[in-house]
């Protein structure tokens, strides 16, 4: 037990490691990264400004952005990216070795965090220098809470993702394109859920992590009013993260079998 644990932990850095070394090594992607999602938060933000909406609006903008770029590691870099490792040949290295494939994606997860952590970060400092939004926590440990237990229902849907895009195929391109716009409308993303959705289908989006933990995020940390009471919405967080996660190790276990039964793990022509 003790040496699959060591096994699982040292798989998960591995992995993780490219995927955050790659900050120090490319240093024009991370100022792409960084700078120019600048530019489309300032635009809503400046459109706020215009319109002479309350100053918290516009931090909503500022954790938007900064929200929506895990969401888009979500489906990118995660859902999308054993589908892509087939293609590229490095599946089966994957499905072979010994560790298990949760800690391979865990792994990935915690890369793509820790990359995307710092592009959030530009996002919220430029939003804090340019447009001096109005924080006001109600507890900053919460809001950390808040934020942890968000990046872990999204990462497991994202784990869940890439079990299910690599079964489904080239539909996996198709999908991962349709989850990504829609989702910027349900979850809010530029304004607050209460105020614009009935309450029918702003409790519908919170089935989606990146909304219930945006909406919860704004009310601890520009005391708004949310759909939900924050901590119902952090127990539906806790409860998304665990069927997610849970999901996501089912459907790899789902996907390893069929593949040995059915010879699906690598494509025809390799």
């Amino acid at each position: 037990m003790r040496a699959t644990l060591i096994l699982a932990v040292q798989a998960a850095l591995a992995r993780a490691y490219p995927r955050a070394v790659w900050m120090t090594r490319n240093r024009t992607w991370l100022i792409q990264e960084t700078l120019l999602p600048v530019l489309s938060v300032s635009a809503f933000a400046y459109s706020y400004i215009a319109m002479k909406a309350p100053p918290e609006y516009v931090g909503f903008v500022i954790l938007g952005a900064a929200m929506t770029t895990f969401w888009l590691n979500v489906l990118w870099a995660m859902g999308a990216h054993l589908y892509w490792e087939r293609d590229s040949g490095n599946l089966g290295l994957y499905i072979m070795s010994p560790a298990p494939m949760m800690s391979i994606l865990a792994g990935m997860a915690m890369g793509g965090m820790t990359t995307t952590t710092v592009r959030a970060a530009a996002i919220v400092l430029a939003g804090v220098l340019l447009f001096d939004v109005p924080f006001d926590p109600t507890s900053w440990w919460l809001l950390i809470g808040v934020f942890l237990l968000t990046l872990l229902a999204l990462y497991g849907l994202g784990m869940m993702f890439a079990s299910l895009f690599l079964l489904w195929g080239r539909e996996a391109w198709h999908t991962v394109n349709l989850l990504q716009e829609p989702v910027y409308l349900l979850a809010g993303m530029n304004f607050p859920l209460k105020n614009v959705f009935p309450m029918a289908v702003a409790g519908t989006a919170l089935l989606l992590p990146l909304a219930t933990g945006m909406d919860a995020m704004r009310q601890v940390l520009f005391r708004a009013e949310g759909v939900l009471h924050y901590s119902y919405e952090i127990g539906m967080l806790a409860v998304l993260a665990a069927i997610f996660l849970v999901s996501a190790k089912w459907s790899l276990d789902y996907l390893e079998r069929k593949s040995r039964e059915e010879g699906r793990l690598t494509v025809r022509w390799e």
